[in-house]
C-alpha cells in the first residue's frame, strides 16, 4: 500500500515521501495515528496545499522571530552578583539566570533556548547566544557586576 507520510517515522522516511507499506501497517498504525495518508491523487493534492499552509506559516514566524532577534540585540542586561577576591562569583550566572533577567526586560524565553556553554563564574562583560528560531540566533550582552 503507498501512503503519504505527514512527519518523519523512524527507519521508514521523512515528511512528505510516499512509500510503500504493509496494508496493516498503515491502516492499524500511520493511518490512526495521523502519520500518513493513503497515497491516492485527491489526498496527494490535498498534501500540497497542506505543505503551502506549512510554509506559509513557517515564513510567518521566522519573520517573527527576526523581529525579536533584532529586539534582544540591542538588549544589554546586567546581573549584580556577590563575588570574592579575584573577581570570582560566589555561585554563578545560569542560563535560568539570564532567562529572569530578560524577563524583567520584557522577553519571554525559554531557558533552554539560551546557549550558555557553561555557566559564567567570574565578573565582566559576556556576550551569549539566545536561539529565537531553529534558523536564527540573537546575541546579547550581559554585564556581570559586584554586588
Amino acid at each position: 500500500m503507498q501512503v503519504i507520510l505527514l512527519a518523519d517515522v523512524e527507519r521508514l522516511g521523512k515528511k512528505g515521501e510516499s512509500v510503500k507499506v504493509a496494508k496493516g501497517y498503515a491502516r492499524n498504525y500511520l493511518i490512526p495515528k495521523q502519520l500518513a495518508l493513503v497515497d491516492t491523487p485527491a489526498n496527494r493534492r490535498t498534501h500540497a496545499n497542506m505543505q503551502k499552509v506549512e510554509k506559509v506559516r513557517l515564513s510567518k514566524q521566522k519573520r517573527e522571530a527576526e523581529i525579536v532577534a533584532a529586539q534582544l540585540e540591542r538588549v544589554s542586561l546586567t546581573a549584580v552578583v556577590q563575588a570574592g577576591e579575584d573577581d570570582k562569583l560566589f555561585g554563578s550566572v545560569t542560563s535560568k539566570d539570564v532567562a529572569d533577567l530578560l524577563l524583567r526586560e520584557g522577553f519571554e524565553i525559554d531557558k533552554r533556548k539560551i546557549l550558555l556553554e557553561e555557566p559564567i563564574k567570574r565578573l565582566g562583560v559576556y556576550a551569549v547566544a539566545v536561539k529565537v528560531h531553529p534558523e536564527l540566533e540573537a546575541n546579547i550582552k550581559i554585564w556581570v557586576v559586584r554586588e
